[in-house]
């Protein structure tokens, strides 16, 4: 019986010796090479304590022996050891484990990956995103037919489907091929428009309305940006249809709500949230929402319709309320308000009250326990895709 078992554990060591993982581990001195050098990395962020990372480790690095044979700069499958890199894990806000994160080009794709944890699973999320984002379209009747008019699309008319402009824009469709639509256009029903050389189109949602694009193809930053803003709305309206959507992203929300006729909160909310978070939009959701119909949230805050509008933080943990509204034209404050939450400043001071260093001295000693402030719960966490659509837990941890 022993020899029996001596032979099965050393058959599965030989065996395992042939699963070779396709996963680099990512590190302060190599991360910037490696996402910039492929056009898609597939990064796990682990801890080695925690037994949910522990569990998703094989399968990760069984999906990823299904990638191994394709061109080099075209994928790779990559882990962070968030204990021994914490700098990684707090530059792409990562808390949690494990948590899987995907970058395109080198960028942060906003929606994390939310779905199933198996290898079949992990497998097909990845050959989706491999899946070309431009569309070819050979005819007028064949791109009216694909257009959406439900959603923003971009046509790029070619001489050919080559060269700079063209892997410039296959670069941009890929990076935002789950907000807008991107076709190239080619081909002798084209040929009108691209005698003078590549053309590229905006076309809006709902209208129809064009706008082209003027500016120059070859510098991709610019492009990019001009695609990027008119793309992507820098705040979004969540509604009771959009919301669980919304919380897919994974991220935190930054929520004005506002009576339905206040038309000046949200314009002044847009302008700060442009002035003071510019480069906080991939760490979280500036959004705006009907006070009336979400009263629900604010009466969890302790406010009603009579106090609109209100700006409030839902972390997916608890709901933060931005004490003064006025405050948040006053510069820099909005912008605290949202470093606090990625610092763990607002859950502390929520649950233990101000921190030492900036409470009053004066002011007479609370009751602990009694009288230790709570942070509200969130109320759009329950809107979070259901813990049961994991393979490998009932929660998300």
């Amino acid at each position: 019986m022993r020899l029996y078992l001596f032979i099965l554990a050393l058959s599965l060591c030989v065996f395992s010796t042939f699963i070779k993982a396709e996963v680099t581990p990512l590190t302060n001195q190599n991360i910037d090479g490696i996402l910039t050098g492929n056009e898609i990395v597939f990064v796990n962020f682990y801890a080695d304590w925690c037994r949910f990372s522990q569990q998703l480790k094989p399968i990760y690095e069984q999906a990823s022996n299904n990638f191994k044979d394709r061109p080099t700069g075209k994928v790779m499958w990559a882990s962070v050891d968030a204990d021994r890199n914490p700098d990684i894990a707090s530059k792409y806000h990562v808390n949690k484990y494990p948590t899987l994160k995907l970058f395109r080009y080198g960028e942060l794709v906003k929606r994390e990956y939310r779905s199933a944890r198996s290898a079949d699973a992990l497998t097909e999320y990845i050959n989706h995103q491999l899946e070309e984002s431009l569309k070819p379209v050979t005819s007028k009747a064949q791109l009216d037919e694909k257009l959406n008019s439900a959603k923003k699309g971009f046509i790029g008319y070619f001489p050919q489907l080559a060269g700079t402009e063209f892997e410039n824009l296959r670069k941009v469709a890929a990076a935002l091929r789950e907000e807008c639509d991107f076709f190239a256009a080619s081909g002798p029903e084209f040929h009108e428009v691209t005698q003078g050389g590549p053309k590229l189109t905006f076309r809006s949602q709902g209208t129809g309305d064009s706008v082209d694009f003027t500016g120059d193809w070859q510098t991709f930053e610019y492009m990019k940006q001009w695609i990027s803003d008119k793309c992507i709305s820098l705040i979004r309206e969540i509604t009771f249809q959009n919301a669980e959507e919304l919380t897919e992203e994974g991220l935190p929300f930054l929520i004005l709500f506002k009576h339905p006729d206040d038309k000046t909160s949200e314009k002044e909310f847009t302008e700060n949230v442009i002035r003071e978070i510019p480069d906080q939009t991939r760490a979280i959701n500036a959004l705006v929402a009907d006070g009336v119909k979400f009263a629900h949230p604010l009466h969890h805050m302790g406010k009603t319709g009579k106090d609109l509008p209100v700006i409030a933080i839902d972390s997916f943990r608890h709901m933060y309320l931005f004490p003064n509204y006025a405050d948040s034209k006053v510069p820099g404050k909005l912008r605290q308000f949202v470093l606090d939450l990625h610092s763990g400043k607002l859950h502390r001071e929520f649950h233990h009250g101000p921190d030492p260093a900036q409470a009053d001295p004066s002011a007479p000693q609370q009751q602990k326990v009694e009288e230790e402030t709570e942070a509200p719960p969130s109320v759009f966490q329950k809107l979070k895709p259901d813990g049961n659509r994991y393979t490998l837990l009932k929660e998300e941890l």
